[in-house]
């Protein structure tokens, strides 16, 4: 038997990203002229091409030429361009040793700055360009045939937003998601394999079924929710990840009270798949689109300004006058040029909604002086991370082009844990970013709690105010600003400034005025129904509003008919109640949800869906599964009794007992009405219907 030939042996990675760039700038340019481009010899050309093609990296198409003769075209493959960003950085670095040698041997000087320590990419000014992940107009429009054939992976909204900061360098040096032994280092101790600084994972995590498919290599393609392609991806890496172990090293701590250790276990995918990323097209914003600027879009920005120092703010809620006071004094004491730079990506659930904010923004923007203040939009995903979470903002900053970075007080904390202490104190964050700022590339500017001084009618860092007893201290915390808000109350113009309290009002009227939930769970059998349709009266009666209820017969019958009562299918079952009910809030309507619901993850996720829009009250109707099963008008625990209904909740299948419910109802030796009443009561002690 003859030995199969060796496939001939790929040029060295300088050779191969020059000749690819060449291949992509110039596909129809003869042998000749790329060899001459190159500068090697027609045979030397020929191997290469050889080379790539058997690698799968470039393809060969012939034509015939104006003279007839026979002409070639060259196409980078998906492969061949995720080859080419990978070599990118590598080629710079290499190329920037050899002018820093040679600038020393002919001024017996060094060259500048030397690349900042564990960095492995060229270390930019922040004026200058840096690195995006995208392929040239022609290549996408080639790329897009070719991945229209791929496996494709539709992308959540989190999951768009890191693909579109790994595309534009806002992720820089990440050219893509993070593989297994990257995503390990980042996970233990905040570096790549490499040693590069980076403290938040990066990762794609997709379904088992869809994972089990995938080979080693195999390119897919990445799709927003409607179908566009964005992106190609090879995957290198598949692996199921310890879920808990990034909980404890990246959250502090694996508490479903913290909205991205939830996320991390009921929301995202139990596998990750990592591998470089080919960028096709940036995801498409309707909203806003002015203020949204690249990082290469903002240097040259800073570059058209002659802005050289430039500190950036971060916020996820609306500016009142303590933020503009502190980014005053940011600004003068970086003796810097002002970018805000507010997430309108993911942040925490309750937050307030980005569409309002912004306007927010745009109403005070003029408060500020225009020459030395812009506003721009980032697309970011905020995982709530507390101190790991400053580092990262502030290399997604540094990418920006900024030279410093305000860093607050308990920035982007989450809150409280299931303890009811805060996940992380209050200058963590500080003390880590000073730890890492050198490396990081950018000057932090730390300021502490800002508050207002009624007698000198300023606001001052609340630290350093010397004669507290002596002066009358006022601060609105973000409970007691969503409390006036939803109860009408004052807001006075110290706090914040009239035209955001305006904006705020238009979105959030008081509570009596919005839509809301009622959510009841409890055993088959505890009553739900009952008194759900009595509540429904009581409520329509009262008018105001429309009132729809969501019993869980009647949406089985309706809505999900063709759903079985596997956990998943109860799940889905559940999130389809939930976002009926989201859709109800959010036009001013008043659901009333009635199912089992016994998981609660499930009832958690429908919350966060409904509380973007309106109130969410869940009442438990805590009916003990001994009374349930003695009244069972439906025979149902009987068949349940005797094995013939499988995962029957309560006999076998759990129950997660609500914790923290709005309110309990018993209803053994309790008439309906009276449970109705009950539950009317907390809606008035919350706000949410006038009294009567």
């Amino acid at each position: 038997m003859t030995a199969a030939p060796a496939l001939p042996d790929l040029p060295e990675d300088d050779q191969l990203f020059l000749l690819l760039r060449q291949l992509d700038a110039a596909p129809e340019a003869s042998q000749r002229e790329t060899a001459a481009a190159l500068g090697i010899s027609l045979g030397s050309l020929n191997a290469q091409l050889r080379a790539a093609t058997e690698a799968g990296l470039v393809k060969i198409t012939d034509r015939k030429g104006p003279d007839r003769r026979q002409r070639f075209v060259y196409a980078l493959t998906t492969r061949g361009a995720a080859t080419k960003a990978r070599l990118i950085d590598p080629f710079l670095a290499r190329k920037y040793t050899e002018y820093a040698a040679l600038h020393a041997e002919l001024t017996g000087t060094p060259a500048g700055p030397t690349p900042i320590k564990y960095r492995s990419t060229l270390m930019l000014n922040n004026l200058a360009p840096i690195p995006e992940l995208y392929v040239s107009y022609e290549s996408a429009q080639k790329l897009k045939v070719e991945a229209a054939d791929l496996v494709s992976w539709d992308l959540t909204p989190r999951q768009i937003c890191d693909l579109e900061l790994l595309m534009n360098g806002g992720f820089n040096p990440l050219k893509g998601f993070l593989s297994e032994e990257d995503y390990n280092g980042v996970v233990e101790n905040m570096r790549t394999a490499d040693g590069t600084l980076w403290p938040i994972p990066i990762t794609l995590d997709v379904s088992e079924d869809f994972a089990a498919n995938l080979t080693e290599g195999q390119d897919i393609a990445l799709r927003d929710q409607e179908g566009v392609i964005l992106a190609t991806m090879t995957v290198t890496d598949n692996w199921v990840p310890n879920k808990s172990r990034e909980a404890e090293k990246v959250f502090g701590a694996d508490d479903d009270a913290h909205p991205a250790v939830n996320y991390l276990h009921n929301k995202a995918g139990k596998v990750y798949l990592g591998g470089p990323v080919t960028g096709i097209q940036q995801p498409v914003h309707y909203d806003f689109r002015a203020r949204r600027d690249t990082p290469n879009e903002m240097r040259a920005f800073f570059r058209k300004m002659g802005w050289r120092r430039v500190v950036a703010f971060q916020t996820r809620n609306p500016l009142h006058r303590a933020h503009q006071e502190l980014t005053f004094r940011a600004a003068k004491e970086a003796q810097a040029n002002l970018l805000i730079h507010p997430v309108v990506g993911m942040t925490k659930p309750g937050d307030v909604d980005h569409f309002t904010r912004v306007r927010c923004y745009e109403a005070v923007l003029d408060k500020y002086p225009q020459s030395t203040t812009t506003m721009s939009l980032l697309n970011l995903a905020m995982r709530m991370a507390g101190p790991r979470e400053a580092v990262w903002h502030g290399l997604i900053r540094a990418n920006h082009g900024c030279t410093h970075f305000i860093v607050g007080r308990d920035h982007a904390g989450p809150g409280k844990n299931s303890a009811g202490e805060d996940f992380y104190g209050p200058y963590d964050a500080q003390d880590l970013f000073r730890e890492y700022q050198d490396e990081i590339g950018i000057e932090m500017v730390d300021f502490k709690h800002m508050v207002y001084v009624q007698e000198r009618a300023q606001y001052e860092p609340n630290d350093e105010i010397e004669d507290k007893d002596n002066v009358t201290i006022l601060n609105i915390s973000g409970t007691e600003l969503r409390r006036r808000l939803q109860e009408g109350l004052e807001i006075p113009e110290w706090f914040s400034f009239p035209e955001v309290v305006r904006e705020l009002r238009r979105t959030k009227p008081p509570r009596s005025q919005q839509g809301f939930t009622v959510f009841f769970t409890g055993f088959s059998g505890s009553g739900k129904s009952t008194i759900a349709n009595a509540l429904m009266v009581k409520l329509m009666e009262m008018g105001g509003r429309p009132v729809t209820l969501l019993d869980g017969d009647i949406v089985r019958k309706n809505l999900s008919s063709e759903l079985g009562f596997s956990k998943e299918h109860r799940d889905l079952n559940i999130k389809r109640i939930g976002y009926v009910a989201s859709e109800i809030t959010k036009n001013g309507g008043i659901a009333i949800c009635a199912p089992i619901a016994p998981y609660a993850a499930t009832r958690r996720h429908v919350r966060e869906e409904i509380e973007q829009y309106g109130a969410f009250v869940e009442v438990h109707v805590a009916t003990s599964i001994e009374e349930c099963e003695r009244r069972d008008r439906k025979g149902l625990y009987k068949l349940a009794r005797e094995g013939k209904i499988k995962e029957f909740t309560g006999i076998s299948d759990p129950y997660d007992v609500p914790q923290n419910p709005e309110l309990s109802v018993e209803t053994e030796n309790v008439d309906v009405d009276n449970c109705a009443h009950q539950v009317i009561l907390k809606l008035e002690s919350m706000g949410l219907i006038a009294g009567q």
